[in-house]
């Protein structure tokens, strides 16, 4: 069979398995929400959920990360394909109502203003160290 039609079937497995709905709209949606690059397009992982086109290594990267799967498994079904145990990103529970109201605010903009205010959060983090929390 077909590398990209294999692909595209530990692709759908993958994003089942994690709980997600096997659309290309879900699939742009939380690919875009994690990737910093250039937005992918609905045509693109539309190509990709159908089989006819494989992503590159950066993308296939990322895809593997966020579905907690090994990425060669999901490149070229060998090996694993739960090498990756943990899941890409973990939140506790916020019980303070300022936190709620921030991520709201956020959840509700944009993905290039979200970019945006990635980096402004990294910025404040590498200039306000660990070692200064101390000192509140």
């Amino acid at each position: 069979m077909n590398e990209k039609i294999m692909f595209a079937k530990r692709l759908k497995l993958a994003m089942e398995s994690a709980g997600y709905d096997i659309r290309p709209s879900t699939l742009e949606r939380e690919f875009n929400l994690r990737y910093w690059g250039k937005p992918i397009t609905f045509q693109a992982v539309r190509r990709w959920l159908r089989g006819d086109s494989i992503p590159n290594q950066d993308k296939l990267q990322l895809l593997a990360k966020w579905l907690c799967i090994d990425p060669h498994y999901l490149r070229y079904g060998e090996g694993s394909i739960h090498n990756v145990s943990k899941p890409f990103i973990t939140f506790e529970a916020s019980s303070n109502n300022e936190e709620h109201q921030i991520l709201s605010l956020y959840r509700s903009l944009p993905i290039d203003q979200r970019k945006v205010v990635r980096k402004v959060l990294e910025t404040f983090a590498k200039a306000y160290s660990f070692d200064k929390i101390d000192d509140i």
